[in-house]
């Protein structure tokens, strides 16, 4: 009797994101977009009306954000958004200093045709203008989660997305007057680029010895 065939799939399996990941992606969105301003009180009772919710995943979503920095809630139900400090944001740069230029240096190493394949469609995106600005650094996010996945362990990932929430508060905030102009969704997209297209050897080794030189010293640029 012959063995049944198994059918390859062709496409992965995908799961509904929960409810609390929706709330907390969509809370997030707010704090990073300054719409939940830094400093502000906010009832959870009323976040979870605005997103027509119960207040079980809204205090679930904020136990999360709490873990990340974005929010400290407070007694009866209540929260605040953490408030914006030259403190905090040298704390931010300071551990992403210790951790992303190593794990970079590795990760060019191991980059292979298909991941800057990957990493072309990801920059492409910057151009669409037809995406909002959340959409924008999103996409932004993702190349740099993709640029590091090679020698990111599962750790490093979690750490490195705790501190890149972080750090988009204030990231929005120094490039608030770009955001809007006309061109800047092409600058973005020509300024990572350049960096992820050319495949010949020597331009990839010229890539991966400028991101282990440079990286250091442009994080540390940013925040002084």
């Amino acid at each position: 009797m012959a063995e049944p065939q198994v059918r390859e799939r062709s496409v992965r399996p995908v799961q509904a994101p929960s409810v609390v990941d929706q709330v907390t992606k969509e809370i997030r969105r707010s704090i990073l977009a300054g719409t939940l301003r830094p400093g502000q009180e906010f009832s959870l009772r009323e976040i979870a009306d605005d997103l027509g919710v119960s207040f079980i995943p809204v205090r679930e979503a904020l136990r999360r954000l709490e873990g990340q920095g974005l929010v400290v809630t407070q007694r009866g139900k209540s929260a605040c958004v953490v408030p914006l400090t030259h403190q905090d944001l040298h704390g931010i740069y300071r551990l992403r200093r210790q951790i992303e230029p190593e794990i970079a240096s590795r990760s060019c190493l191991l980059l292979r045709d298909e991941d800057f394949e990957r990493l072309d469609d990801v920059v492409k995106t910057f151009a669409d203008e037809r995406l909002g600005i959340d959409e924008v650094y999103e996409a932004h996010h993702n190349f740099h989660l993709e640029l590091l996945r090679p020698a990111a362990t599962a750790w490093d990932i979690q750490t490195l997305e705790t501190l890149w929430h972080a750090a988009e508060r204030y990231v929005r905030l120094a490039f608030s007057g770009l955001d809007a102009a006309p061109d800047e969704h092409s600058r973005r997209e020509h300024a990572h680029h350049h960096r992820s297209t050319d495949r010949q050897p020597g331009i990839r080794r010229e890539f991966r010895s400028a991101a282990r030189r440079d990286l250091p010293r442009r994080e540390g640029d940013f925040c002084r």
